[in-house]
């Protein structure tokens, strides 16, 4: 593989269709091809190295390992043998990693690829960082792989959202109507934010329902790409809130 794969692109889109950037990642002939590794780094590299640590592995060989798999699935075109009808991506890449881990060899091989070349372009500081925040919790390697992923789907669809968001309002704006995604409680009243921007209340109110609803279809259209059904998305969706609020 040339080069580095990137951990985050504003080019990895796709058309939204179910298993849609898991089937243009197993075919190199595919267009789509890089950006869709792209894509699929950015979303599972962080529970790849979260999984990694709370297993007990050091910062260094959460790293060397986290590459060494990207490495080996690549290598090994392990994509092509994911089938939609046998579960959800996430599932399997979970799997995928426990397989990797469990060979000897492969083992051997990870270290030595990850100390040598770099396969995906990931923070490890921003991973560690995430991971630090979430490592009181309690939680078992899997629950961690779970909330890691979760928030990074929710993070990649609050991105997206104001990039869409840009041309149509200053960053000062969406700032301010984003901060009632919190929960209730902490943000201000909207007569106050309504004053602030030079806006009526009821306009306010309007603008983060429109911002709530192409979230709430930001995130379902992440989610869409590797499950192979409609159904599968919203259980994803319910299993993202449950991992959320363990």
């Amino acid at each position: 593989m040339k080069g580095a794969i990137p951990a985050h692109s504003k080019d990895a889109r796709f058309t939204t269709t179910h298993w849609s950037v898991v089937l243009a990642a197993s075919k190199s002939s595919s267009p789509d091809y890089r950006n869709a590794l792209s894509a699929l780094c950015e979303s599972y590299w962080r529970p790849i190295y979260a999984y990694l640590r709370r297993r007990g592995y050091s910062i260094d060989d959460a790293e060397d390992h986290t590459q060494g798999f990207f490495a080996a699935l690549i290598e090994k075109q392990g994509l092509r043998q994911v089938d939609p009808e046998q579960g959800r991506f996430r599932s399997y890449l979970l799997g995928a990693l426990k397989h990797y881990l469990a060979d000897a060899k492969d083992h051997a091989r990870a270290l030595k690829r990850g100390g040598g070349c770099t396969v995906v372009s990931l923070d490890a500081a921003d991973g560690e960082n995430q991971f630090n925040l979430e490592s009181n919790t309690g939680l078992s390697p899997e629950q961690l792989f779970d909330r890691s992923w979760a928030l990074t789907l929710l993070h990649r669809a609050i991105h997206r959202l104001e990039d869409e968001s840009a041309g149509a309002c200053k960053p000062k704006v969406f700032e301010r109507l984003i901060s009632y995604f919190a929960p209730a409680g902490d943000a201000v009243p909207y007569r106050e934010t309504a004053a602030q921007l030079n806006m009526s209340e009821a306009a306010v109110k309007a603008a983060v329902y429109r911002l709530r609803k192409r979230y709430r279809a930001l995130l379902k259209d992440e989610i869409a790409r590797t499950v192979a059904t409609e159904s599968q998305v919203e259980e994803e969706i319910q299993v993202l809130f449950a991992a959320l609020s363990g």
